[in-house]
């Protein structure tokens, strides 16, 4: 098993996070067009906790190395089941996503959370645990590991640079619709 750990702290708060969090995969993002689509397949909210409960598989557009294709067959596309939980009391985005897509041979683990760092940052970390399935072929299974570790810190970069984008827009975007809202609310107390 590798293990592939990053952090990075957005400037911008944790209300603007949690939010921009459900765009991540718009076309703002141009880093994720990978991402070909999201499905919400459940989504609940706990009444005891307020805990917001999110599953969707998102299906991707397969970039696994040609050596990798080689020996496990080529697919065109892969999917990732995710399961997220918004805490709005204590603050924090939790998402857990695992591999459907050649999970008989590699297993992918990864979690993500956010939570504030003061009244305007908010504090990103990942965690993935890669554990290739080839029974004694630890050669293989080095170097199928060794790969997706690598391919995890090329994404997370980009993922950074693609959500500071989502996150720019929707602050944008929203300081846009409260402009509108409040030049509405003015023409109608002069009317």
């Amino acid at each position: 098993m590798k293990v592939f750990s990053s952090s990075h702290t957005f400037n911008y708060s944790w209300e603007e996070v949690s939010t921009a969090n459900w765009l991540k995969y718009c076309p703002w993002n141009d880093k994720s067009t990978h991402v070909i689509a999201v499905d919400t397949l459940a989504r609940e909210v706990d009444p005891a906790t307020g805990i917001l409960r999110t599953e969707r598989l998102i299906t991707c557009k397969q970039s696994a190395p040609e050596w990798l294709k080689s020996i496990i067959g080529c697919m065109e596309t892969s999917q990732v089941f995710e399961t997220s939980y918004v805490d709005p009391a204590a603050k924090t985005v939790t998402m857990v996503s695992q591999n459907i897509t050649w999970a008989n041979l590699v297993n992918v683990q990864e979690t993500v959370v956010y939570r504030p760092l003061g009244a305007h940052k908010t504090q990103f970390e990942q965690d993935a645990r890669i554990t290739a399935l080839c029974g004694g072929w630890q050669r293989i299974k080095n170097s199928i590991e060794d790969t997706l570790v690598t391919r995890f810190k090329e994404n997370a970069m980009k993922g950074k640079e693609g959500f500071e984008c989502v996150l720019e827009m929707s602050r944008r975007v929203f300081a846009e619709e409260r402009e509108k809202e409040r030049l509405q609310s003015e023409g109608r107390m002069m009317a």
